[in-house]
């Protein structure tokens, strides 16, 4: 092994984040998006007749819409791994905690 590969292998060993990144991550994600899921309930319909407010709306969709995907990412994966749920399940089990969520939030 060259001097070159051991440094790579060496400056590209794995390293495990932090145990309260994760708790940090996922707060920061639920605030976000139920930031959005508030935004999105107080919006008024008839403001979708001037297109100049259009802008917020939408992006209070798409930012709602990547936190709430990211969230739902995160809580299968921890399931996953505490081995409450398997793959699959784990993902449909963090979509409808999510979902259950913002539905709350918007009064539905």
């Amino acid at each position: 092994m060259s001097e070159v590969e051991r440094m790579l292998r060496g400056a590209l060993v794995p390293i495990e984040p932090p145990g309260a990144l994760g708790d940090r991550l996922e707060r920061r994600l639920t605030e976000i998006t139920g930031a959005a899921a508030d935004e999105l309930a107080e919006f008024d319909r008839t403001a979708l007749r001037d297109p100049r407010r259009w802008v917020r709306f939408a992006a209070a969709g798409v930012v709602g819409a990547g936190a709430g995907g990211a969230l739902i990412l995160i809580r299968a994966r921890q399931k996953q791994q505490r081995r409450e749920v398997p793959g699959l399940r784990a993902l449909g089990s963090g979509m409808r905690e999510v979902t259950g969520d913002v539905r709350r939030r918007l009064g539905r």
